[in-house]
């Protein structure tokens, strides 16, 4: 499980200029699968992500997690975060895990992370989207389960 974390001011994502997701300030979280991911790796990211302190407290040090900070999430699914651009000019996606079984491990996370008293936006799951992320710091953490993990 591969997550690109942004802070951010506010984000949102549009499907055919319809707004399907919103936040004003937080996390937009960009989330992609892999085939040798499961529900270990979702709840591993999902506890760093709640627990990640990249927020400034009142000395201007980043101290605080998105709960403590009071942000909201917005989760995106982007399974281009697996692309392989070894070979040739077109990337490949082979090592992204099948839409079925990464809709499974996407609504777990989302799920596991409004368990943690957090709002929680999404996209829309396979759809085209646009996404307006204006991004604060900039702060942007790459968290990747296989790599935290040891896998």
């Amino acid at each position: 499980m591969r997550v690109v974390a942004q802070r951010c001011y506010e984000a949102s994502v549009t499907i055919d200029g319809e707004n399907v997701g919103e936040i004003a300030s937080g996390l937009c979280l960009l989330v992609g699968f892999t085939h040798e991911d499961t529900a270990e790796d979702v709840a591993y990211i999902a506890k760093k992500i709640v627990g990640l302190r990249i927020f400034e407290d009142d000395a201007d040090k980043m101290n605080l997690s998105i709960k403590e900070a009071g942000g909201a999430i917005l989760s995106v699914s982007q399974f281009t975060l697996y692309a392989d651009v070894k070979k040739g000019r077109r990337p490949s996606f082979t090592k992204s895990s099948s839409p079925d079984e990464a809709s499974k491990l996407y609504d777990l996370f989302n799920e596991m992370l409004a368990a943690e008293g957090l709002v929680v936006e999404t996209g829309v799951f396979g759809a085209f989207m646009d996404v307006r992320i204006v991004n604060h710091g900039p702060i942007t953490i790459i968290l990747d389960s296989q790599e935290l993990l040891g896998k």
